[in-house]
Formats: structure tokens, C-alpha cells, sequence
């Protein structure tokens, strides 16, 4: 892991695309502003975590590899989502700077 110190109004660039600038800092809590490409996708890791969450859960779901049902009660996988698609099946957006 690599360690960085940072002041405010000071940034962090990763990969010559995509800049981490801290914006504040408040007490226990550091405001960060996120810019990077619209195909980099951005999340806190509560989010990404609950995202991976729910792909395991709906991969247990899904019918057996060997494309058999499981009997009169298997049920198609869920549909809506697309695998590039955000939290809630929407396509992945900044998030604000709230």
C-alpha cells in the first residue's frame, strides 16, 4: 500500500488519468473530489461492497452450469440489470459532490 500525505487543495494523480484532490478537511472526516474517466468506475468501498454482495448472491441464484433446471420450482435469473449497469440497474454515474 502506498502512503501519501496530502493538505488540503492538494492532489493525487493515478494513472495520468484520473485525480484524487482533497477538498476539506473537518474534524475525523476528509472531503475528497473524484475525477476520471466516464469508463472508470468510482465507488465507496461500503457500495462496492454491497455491489459484490449481490452479484454472489445472484450467481447462486442462476441455474446449474450443465444448463438443466433444477425441477418444476427453478426460476429464470433475475432480469433489469445489465453488467455495466450502477447500483439500482442504472448506468454508472458520477456521484455528487455532496
Amino acid at each position: 500500500m502506498l502512503i501519501l500525505s496530502r493538505k488540503p487543495n492538494q492532489s493525487i494523480i493515478i494513472d495520468g488519468r484520473i485525480i484524487i484532490k482533497v477538498l476539506r478537511i473537518e474534524r475525523d472526516t476528509v472531503k475528497l473530489g473524484i475525477q476520471a474517466p466516464s469508463d472508470v468506475v468510482v465507488h465507496r468501498q461500503e457500495v462496492y461492497d454491497a455491489i459484490q454482495r449481490a452479484k454472489q448472491a445472484a450467481e447462486g441464484q442462476a441455474p446449474p452450469a450443465s444448463g438443466q433446471a433444477q425441477g418444476p420450482t427453478a426460476q429464470p435469473p433475475p432480469t433489469g440489470t445489465s453488467p455495466g449497469a450502477g447500483a439500482g440497474g442504472r448506468p454508472n454515474q458520477k456521484p455528487s459532490a455532496t
